[in-house]
């Protein structure tokens, strides 16, 4: 069984990177990104794919991290 403490500190950064993730997947900012400059292809495809790999990647780390003890 889990201490409440290490429960806690996992759902505060649960919380965190929901927060992350709306706050990289908000219109304003998509907007800014699709307004780059382009050179030959646009940069909007490859913000999305990077920020959605980011918030894949931290799922997995914080999922796994707490999975090892």
């Amino acid at each position: 069984m889990k201490p409440s403490g290490l429960k806690s500190r996992r759902n505060e950064r649960l919380i965190a990177l929901v927060a992350i993730a709306l706050l990289l997947f908000c219109p304003p900012l998509i907007i800014v990104v699709d307004r780059l400059p382009a050179f030959s292809v646009g940069w909007l495809p490859l913000y999305l794919f990077i920020a959605w790999a980011v918030v894949i990647g931290l799922t997995a780390w914080l999922m796994e991290q707490r999975a090892g003890h």
